[in-house]
């Protein structure tokens, strides 16, 4: 081809493109996000996800695990923004029951296009952990909650075998309970600003069986966001019970996005 021909070629191509720019987006949308940031709750650590990321990775994802401090809200804020910061484009974020508070802030981020709740707490703007928890009575397992002295909250074995990850094998569950990260009271008093899900599609993941996160309050926070429902017959973990129907809802929020 020559240069003459390269140049006419390349003209029409722009041409096209300014004379239908939605078809433009349309054919940019169709290819999908392809990168994905994992964001654990209380009590746990990046190793939450760790049975659906191969998954993940497997159908093209980039996928980064945030390894929240559970120190502060604003620092698991910190700490899920310098991952996004780490992605080449737009980002989904998932968020997994306090992280889900976490992603509501740090989704603000200008490269974050969608969110994904898994049993989570979603806040509205201005509101704590304790406003979003109060607003229905409580699960069980609020009730397995132990502070320490230095003002860190990790769960009892009972909350975590009766619970948190009741339809694991007893083993598995032995090994979340001793691996637990402990989560910094004061979190559960900290506001969020403003509530990403305003701004960006979501998606929700409700465990019908979750003694964390009460029934009726995932309902009611999906409805609030106007999120896309999954409703699944598991604890408060799915990702971890059942990683393959976690996994392929958040492969296709990516390819919805």
């Amino acid at each position: 081809m020559s240069i003459k021909q390269i140049v006419t070629a390349t003209a029409m191509t722009a041409a096209s493109i300014a004379s239908d720019p939605a078809g433009a987006q349309s054919t940019a949308a169709a290819k999908g996000v392809k990168n994905v940031v994992l964001v654990h709750g209380a009590f746990a650590d990046g190793s939450s996800w760790a049975k659906i990321i191969p998954q993940l990775q497997a159908s093209g994802l980039n996928v980064i695990a945030v390894q929240n401090p559970l120190i502060s809200l604003e620092d698991d804020v910190a700490a899920t923004k310098r991952a996004i910061a780490l992605m080449e484009g737009p980002v989904l974020l998932v968020g997994h029951s306090y992280g889900g508070m976490v992603i509501t802030e740090a989704g603000n981020d200008p490269k974050v296009v969608g969110l994904v709740y898994v049993c989570s707490l979603v806040p509205n703007d201005g509101q704590t952990v304790q406003d979003v928890t109060s607003a229905f009575p409580p699960g069980p397992g609020s009730a397995e909650f132990r502070q320490d002295e230095s003002g860190f909250l990790s769960l009892s074995q009972k909350g975590i075998h009766q619970h948190f990850a009741q339809d694991l094998p007893a083993e598995e569950r032995d090994v979340i309970f001793a691996t637990q990260t402990p989560w910094a009271a004061k979190a559960t008093v900290t506001k969020i600003s403003t509530a990403a899900w305003k701004t960006r599609p979501s998606w929700f993941i409700i465990g019908t069986e979750d003694g964390m996160v009460p029934l009726d309050l995932a309902r009611a926070e999906a409805k609030m966001i106007k999120a896309k429902v999954t409703e699944l017959k598991s604890s408060h973990i799915p990702m971890v019970s059942q990683p393959d129907k976690v996994a392929k809802i958040i492969m296709d929020a990516a390819k919805e996005l």
